[in-house]
């Protein structure tokens, strides 16, 4: 009945290596960028859930020294800010991050983005509606942002503003107009 139960040494054990992990996962995350916690994207999942296996690993683990477990969690946060600051690299963020998608152009669904990215119209319909959008004709597009988000460019949005001109260029990989408010994009795209 090991299997079942815990010594109250083993316990306090526990306890400790617990605490012990979690200020050490809380200072490592403090002085790691505060974007792991902001702007989850797919390596800062990553990072999160490795950071929270070593943690719990560390805390229940008898053969786990909590030593071993501040090893794994600082080799972790390394990983992540190198990660992090090679995702300014173009070539590299093409490995990490999704390209923005274009589910809606001009009011009419765009099938294959929606088949790309797991989005159903069921999934998309919920999601206009709940931004107050019902007429999709009414929508100059709808972007699938990088992080899983949705930029909906209704009717009363220009369609033409830098910033949409970049999500737009991101998607279909082309080099992003600078989102300068000073100077008004072109037309001819």
């Amino acid at each position: 009945m090991q299997w079942v139960t815990i010594s109250w040494l083993g316990a306090v054990a526990v306890v400790a290596k617990a605490v012990l992990m979690y200020a050490t996962a809380l200072i490592g995350l403090r002085l790691g960028q505060r974007r792991t916690v902001a702007q989850f994207t797919i390596i800062d999942f990553v990072a999160a859930v490795s950071v929270g296996a070593i943690v719990a690993r560390t805390a229940v683990a008898q053969d786990q020294s909590w030593e071993a477990g501040v090893i794994a969690l600082v080799a972790i946060l390394a990983a992540h800010q190198l990660v992090s600051k090679l995702r300014f690299q173009p070539l590299f963020t093409h490995l990490t991050d999704h390209r923005v998608r274009i589910l809606v152009a001009n009011g009419q669904l765009q099938r294959r983005e929606l088949s790309r990215t797991g989005v159903t119209e069921t999934d998309l319909f919920a999601e206009l509606r709940l931004r107050g959008v019902f007429d999709l004709a009414a929508v100059h597009f709808v972007l699938y942002e990088t992080k899983g988000g949705l930029t909906v460019v209704s009717g009363d949005d220009p369609a033409d503003a830098p910033l949409v001109l970049a999500g737009l260029a991101e998607a279909r990989a082309l080099p992003a107009p600078l989102p300068d408010s000073s100077r008004r994009p072109r037309r001819d795209r």
